[in-house]
């Protein structure tokens, strides 16, 4: 049996958070561009990315802990909307998922306006999936396992026994 600290912990859940952040900029990077959502759940695991290399730098405090769980759950909250958006459970905003309200009073030339303004990467659509799941899907998962460790950390053991 070894001990692991609720700063090990943190910082764990922290890199998990960075290597999701790695990822979709790999993913990025290969062609697929992100939609509006995709982007918006990059926000929350760079802060905890953040928060980790504190915790890191300065030591576990429980604010921090703290801070990193609320950012870990605001990137599970987006990522299962995200998928639920992809998956036709609920509508995603308008200007991403193909809204067509409100056009029918625009002119011909607002028209042509908005449609060339209008992002190519829909919201609604999946780019890329691994065993049917999307990436937004797999987001939610990796988000709430690490939403768990932040969890743990918060608890603020000073040390959680384990397995080496």
């Amino acid at each position: 049996m070894s001990e692991v600290s609720s700063k090990q912990i943190a910082v764990t859940a922290a890199a998990g958070s960075a290597v999701l952040l790695a990822a979709a900029l790999t993913f990025q990077m290969l062609g697929y561009a992100p939609c509006e959502l995709c982007i918006l759940q990059r926000w929350p695991h760079l802060v905890a990315a953040i928060v980790g290399v504190l915790i890191w730098w300065l030591g576990w405090k429980r604010w921090l802990a703290a801070l990193g769980l609320i950012a870990a759950l605001c990137a599970t909250g987006f990522a299962i909307y995200h998928a639920g958006v992809e998956l036709k459970l609920w509508l995603g905003p308008q200007h991403c998922s193909g809204g067509v309200a409100g056009l029918a009073t625009l002119s011909t030339q607002d028209l042509l306006t908005a449609l060339e303004a209008a992002p190519v990467v829909r919201c609604d659509e999946v780019s890329w999936s691994l065993f049917g799941i999307s990436m937004a899907g797999w987001n939610a998962i990796c988000s709430a396992l690490l939403s768990a460790l932040w969890l743990v950390s918060v608890r603020g053991r000073s040390r959680v026994k384990g397995i080496a």
